[in-house]
């Protein structure tokens, strides 16, 4: 009989794609998922998964390039957001369909956060789709979704790694897949001649996108002493202030709620919004999942 799994997945941005490398893990060495619970990318992955549709999912964003997430950010004026996040989502709903999370067979549950109340709002039933637009609204960046006239945002904000949200059943163990841990990456060295000529046409673009750009922005006065540090840009300030606030929020519900495997992905693998880098996070969720499941195994053998 298989191993019973409840499975939560965490907040993260494009790194939550690593949860896909963890899942195909999980089953390949025999793991049953019995019920799924997740924040933000951990939603939609899980859900994906619940939904039956996490390899067309994998299948898609495994083919981005820089372009490609450029060309889904559907840019707005909102004072709430700079992203509407609609056009991600309708190209989602059109490629993998709308589903209702009550029919799954495997229990799901989504988290998001109302930003008035400073209340978690869990997603167990509904439209799939709805709910993870719901659970991905990272604020200032986008919008937020308005559910029964109350404004939802990320799930990341309260709950980034949900271990009090996911359905236990008897005899499963729990494991969390952590996609913010302040651990050392190793990047890949070796690059194939494909990565290389898909490098260049990226950075063609971006150099061509960022000049468009600069057109509307001040001219910089030359004033400037060269020793003064380079200020962070509105992105990265975001991101590492995402990372902090996450990586705060999962030591203290670890210290309630200790998963019997956790398995960590490093902050570092790649930013918040770089989804270009999907194929390679597959890969890193992958060995991310053999090494914490040879350490478990490791600590079995140790107790029997």
């Amino acid at each position: 009989m298989k191993q019973k799994v409840a499975l939560v997945l965490g907040s993260g941005g494009a790194r939550g794609v690593a949860h896909i490398g963890v899942i195909e893990a999980l089953e390949e060495n025999g793991f049953e998922i019995s019920s799924i619970a997740g924040s933000s990318m951990g939603a939609v992955i899980g859900g994906l998964y619940a939904a039956g549709k996490m390899q067309e999912y994998k299948e898609w964003v495994t083919h981005f390039d820089k372009i490609d997430v450029f060309k889904l950010l559907d840019f707005t004026l909102s004072l709430q957001g700079v992203v509407r996040g609609e056009k991600v989502f309708k190209e989602m709903r059109k490629l993998l369909g709308e589903f209702n999370i009550e029919d799954f067979s495997t229990p799901f549950t989504a988290v998001a956060s109302n930003i008035r109340t400073q209340r978690e709002v869990l997603f167990s039933e509904g439209n799939l789709m709805d709910a993870l637009r719901a659970s991905c609204a990272i604020p200032t960046v986008m919008t937020p979704v308005y559910h029964e006239n109350e404004e939802i945002v990320d799930g990341g904000v309260l709950n980034p790694i949900p271990l009090n949200r996911v359905k236990r059943t008897k005899g499963d163990i729990l494991i969390a897949v952590d996609v913010n841990a302040a651990i050392p990456f190793e990047k890949k060295v070796a690059v194939t001649a494909e990565e290389v000529q898909q490098d260049e046409k990226n950075r063609q673009f971006l150099d061509e996108f960022t000049d468009r750009i600069k057109r509307y922005l001040p001219k910089n006065s030359g004033k400037e002493a060269s020793t003064t540090p380079k200020k962070l840009g509105y992105f990265d300030l975001l991101n590492r202030s995402i990372d902090l606030m996450q990586e705060k929020m999962t030591s203290l519900q670890m210290e309630l709620i200790k998963p019997d495997m956790l398995v960590q992905i490093s902050r570092n693998s790649c930013g918040t919004f770089e989804f270009y880098k999907s194929n390679e996070l597959v890969e890193i969720g992958n060995a991310a999942f053999k090494k914490s499941y040879s350490q478990y195994k490791n600590g079995l053998e140790r107790t029997e």
